[in-house]
């Protein structure tokens, strides 16, 4: 099945990484099955892994975002700053995390495909 629309690729790879999320590995694997999907060269299967990444890792952002609409109801604004601050990070170390892991899926996946 190699078809030409990235898109519906990015998006089947990030349906896999997250009914794979039990898994260490699956925005590796969710990664690879994008880049397998988009075939191409080694560059290809890094972007449509990442892309793949970032489209998985919507969700966890957004339920952390929110968090942000509970921050200011704290009452203290030191506690409203520090746990804007802190849900920023935990949300970027995420996504980056998230991101990273099936770019390399992505090269796995273009390799694979290229060998296979």
């Amino acid at each position: 099945m190699n078809t030409d629309n990235t898109l519906l690729n990015a998006v089947i790879g990030a349906v896999a990484t997250i009914g794979l999320s039990f898994l260490g590995v699956s925005p590796v694997i969710g990664g690879a099955i994008a880049a397998y999907l988009e075939g191409g060269e080694s560059g290809n299967g890094i972007r449509i892994g990442a892309l793949s990444g970032l489209i998985a890792s919507l969700p966890v952002a957004v339920i952390l975002a929110a968090a942000l609409v509970f921050l200011p109801l704290t009452g203290d604004i030191g506690v409203a700053i520090g746990g804007f601050v802190l849900v920023f990070v935990v949300v970027a170390i995420g996504v980056g995390f998230t991101v990273a892991l099936s770019a390399l899926g992505g090269l796995i996946g273009a390799y694979l495909k290229e060998n296979a």
